[in-house]
């Protein structure tokens, strides 16, 4: 059966300059944004119908947020640009001679195209532990994380083991970045003050909560004194952290590691990833047979003006980019590169539709980093300007708020953060999903 092909059907010139978008995160929602008044249709394609404020999801994990509260519809973000049209659609391939992206039996023609589909969970090679250790990528992953990990309370309080009981109460977060941290720090927020009184059985003040890190420090992008400082507000919430531990299988009852010449087992009833981000699968797509052009990662190596080597039609951006002509290093899979890069790709687009030179390359200026650790701690740094404690968690604060896309969101996350700041409560400790799927 021949592919359908989806027409363009908006007003304009006879034969507009077509550009696809693939992926409604923050790259291609803002690269859209930004052609608002592009000569052109600007078709974006999503599996989703909403945007999802990724930096947040930890919180619907941990019940802190419901994920109403951190996902706008597209279409609403979207409706008052009229040369743009939103598609919901899994993007199956792309076939870059005759420039068509196809979504199984239909396929949509481009003459520019940006793929920004983002990442997924990394495994490093052991994509069987993903059943015992979930990442956090999605809204169904936060979901049944925080099924997962209330659920592990509730066995517990049924328990009438002690050994089985102290497995159920141990949590163990693997990867020492800024989602590890905050997964950590919610984890010990929810065990000594959430749940102090809500069970007769268990005391969940002595849940045991462990942050693995295989390299020699947590929060390895910010600076060594700011590092320190957020292991010290972890150990503060009953967080042990330990470092240089590589992790050698993850099955139904734990973890086993390897600490230097040590090898050791942990029982734990709950085991969360937060490990390694790799590209979409949809970056093998692009490059067909030209493997070399993918990093260890997945990610395609892009030119300097973030186009894919021998197609300038081509741009890509967010996670699925390697970006290394600036440090030498690929760029962090951060929400202020992506944007950054949706703008530029935006903007020579443009340009090249008015016939004037585009920019010849792209250049991330560094915003900074911002990392919270649990409620009134977090550390910050841009720059030479490095904060820790209330003042950095207020400015977390602020710039996540005022990230949020939709006024609607900033005000319900406001309300929802100051109702937790002062009762210690989160109100979205829902338990949904099959209890098969949680592997206790």
């Amino acid at each position: 059966m021949a592919a359908q092909t989806l027409p363009v059907t908006m007003s304009g010139s006879p034969n507009p300059h077509r550009i696809v978008i693939i992926g409604g995160g923050f790259g291609g929602l803002h690269a859209a944004r930004a052609l608002r008044k592009a000569p052109a249709t600007v078709t974006l394609i999503d599996r989703r119908n909403f945007h999802l404020f990724q930096p947040l999801l930890y919180q619907v994990a941990t019940g802190g947020l419901s994920p109403a509260d951190i996902a706008s519809p597209l279409r609403a973000i979207l409706r008052k640009q009229a040369n743009t049209r939103v598609l919901m659609a899994e993007v199956t391939g792309i076939d870059t001679a005759a420039r068509r992206v196809h979504m199984g039996e239909r396929t949509v023609p481009y003459d520019t195209l940006i793929v920004a589909a983002g990442g997924q969970t990394r495994y490093f090679g052991h994509d069987d532990w993903q059943r015992y250790a979930p990442g956090l990528k999605s809204i169904e992953d936060a979901l049944a994380i925080r099924a997962r990990i209330f659920t592990a309370f509730e066995r517990a309080e049924q328990s009438d083991s002690d050994s089985e009981r102290s497995r159920l109460l141990t949590f163990v977060v693997i990867g020492g970045g800024p989602t590890g941290g905050e997964l950590a720090g919610a984890l010990g927020e929810i065990a000594r003050y959430t749940l102090k009184r809500d069970y007769r059985n268990i005391d969940p003040a002595s849940a045991r909560i462990l942050l693995l890190e295989a390299g020699p420090r947590i929060l390895a992008t910010m600076p060594p004194s700011l590092s320190r400082k957020a292991q010290r507000s972890l150990e503060r919430l009953g967080v042990t952290v330990r470092t240089g531990c590589h992790v050698r299988s993850v099955d139904r009852t734990g973890v086993d590691l390897e600490c230097g010449d040590r090898l050791e087992r942990i029982e734990a009833g709950t085991v969360l990833w937060a490990a390694g981000v790799r590209a979409s699968d949809l970056a093998r797509s692009l490059v067909g047979e030209n493997t070399a052009l993918l990093d260890r990662a997945g990610r395609i190596r892009v030119q300097p003006d973030l186009t894919v080597p021998g197609h300038p039609e081509i741009f890509v951006i967010g996670d699925m980019a390697d970006f290394s002509h600036q440090t030498g290093e690929p760029l962090p899979g951060i929400a202020p590169v992506a944007i950054s890069q949706a703008r530029f790709a935006a903007r020579v687009i443009r340009t090249r539709l008015a016939g004037t030179a585009p920019p010849a390359r792209y250049r991330y200026f560094d915003r900074g980093m911002l990392a919270t650790i649990g409620r009134a701690a977090a550390v910050a740094h841009w720059g030479p300007i490095r904060l820790s404690g209330y003042p950095a968690w207020l400015l977390w604060l602020f710039v996540h708020l005022m990230k949020l896309v939709e006024f609607e969101n900033r005000v319900l996350v406001f309300v929802q953060w100051a109702w937790n700041y002062f009762t210690r409560s989160r109100g979205a400790r829902l338990i949904t999903g099959p209890f098969s799927d949680r592997p206790y």
